[in-house]
């Protein structure tokens, strides 16, 4: 198997269009290569600079979990650090895991944010939605959002062979006609989301966001929901 390390957008392109296979950490393809045969041809996006890009409002593919600190919103750090273990999170990309893992573990954490992805095509580099990211598998340059005004995070424990922890992710954004208070949720390998306007009263709330898709979770879902929302509202207070 040749690998290729593109250090440019063009090169990169140039790549893909040759059939070359992307891999992030090579954590979930390795098995599977050494199982039905390698590629002739690979590429990481580890050199390439738009894939590395760490900051509050942007995060790049080929990052590596163990990278995401501070610079990030407290939603997506804390999610990052609840992956796998240390060796995993050091092999582990941003992009590998929204991409190419069942458990999306950043998935709740990048829904909150509404963040936008930019992937990578023969054809060029183009925005695309979360939901198309998740569906068809592209190339993953990069995610960006806007930086919210406040956000929380909470993976509760699992048990052993069974399915994965419930997830709960959540964060308040400034929006033109109000703050907008997004939730998801990931409970077994389905995730929910949803957004309401925030306002002052909880449980006002929290009876507009079971009118959303997270009306269907269950008891236990709705549990971490209604902790996690109150939290955070009760820390924005008036603001």
């Amino acid at each position: 198997m040749l690998l290729r390390l593109p250090t440019s957008v063009s090169e990169a392109r140039e790549c893909l269009a040759e059939g070359a296979v992307p891999i992030g950490g090579a954590t979930l393809v390795w098995a599977t290569w050494q199982r039905d045969g390698f590629p002739e041809l690979a590429m990481s996006l580890r050199e390439l600079p738009e894939a590395n890009v760490v900051g509050r409002r942007t995060v790049g593919g080929a990052v590596v979990l163990h990278r995401i600190d501070e610079r990030v919103p407290d939603v997506l750090r804390l999610a990052a650090a609840t992956v796998g273990t240390g060796a995993v999170r050091r092999t582990a990309t941003v992009g590998g895991n929204l991409v190419g893992s069942a458990l999306r573990c950043l998935l709740p954490a990048a829904l909150v944010l509404d963040a936008r992805a930019t992937v990578l095509e023969p054809e060029g580099v183009r925005e695309a939605d979360l939901s198309e990211v998740v569906a068809k598998r592209p190339v993953l340059l990069s995610l960006r959002w806007r930086e919210p005004v406040a956000s929380a995070y909470r993976k509760l424990d699992g048990e052993a062979g069974g399915p994965p922890p419930l997830v709960v992710a959540s964060a308040v954004h400034v929006e033109d006609d109000g703050d907008r208070l997004r939730v998801a949720v990931r409970d077994g390998y389905d995730v929910l989301s949803g957004s309401v306007p925030r306002a002052v009263d909880a449980a006002e709330v929290l009876s507009g966001l079971r009118a959303t898709a997270l009306g269907d979770l269950p008891a236990v879902a709705w549990d971490a929901v209604h902790s996690q929302v109150t939290g955070l509202l009760d820390g924005l207070g008036a603001h």
